[in-house]
């Protein structure tokens, strides 16, 4: 999958920060550093579905990244948090 920008909407990254405590910053980092990437529900608009990606941050953070992948190859994050558990482990049986 490629990733030709991230877009970001402003109420989204306050959610991020102030309900996971993740930054932007960290989120885009994941989709530079060898992530995971898994379909999880079809769009309402045909070529546009929800993904996650999993991955790491620079700093060495597990997240999880759920991004509507548009069809002009763009992410709209919609959500990020830190792994859970199984999500860890599938990460790291790659």
């Amino acid at each position: 999958m490629r990733i030709s920008n991230i877009i970001w909407l402003p109420r989204i990254i306050d959610k991020l920060d102030q309900k996971h405590h993740v930054i932007a910053e960290e989120v885009e980092e994941v989709f530079f550093n060898k992530p995971i990437y898994r379909k999880i529900k079809k769009g309402r608009i045909q070529g546009e579905d929800l993904y996650a990606t999993l991955g790491r941050s620079n700093a060495g953070r597990y997240l999880i990244v759920f991004f509507i992948y548009k069809l002009t190859r763009e992410a709209l994050i919609i959500s990020a948090r830190e792994m859970d558990n199984s999500e860890r482990r599938l990460y790291e049986r790659r």
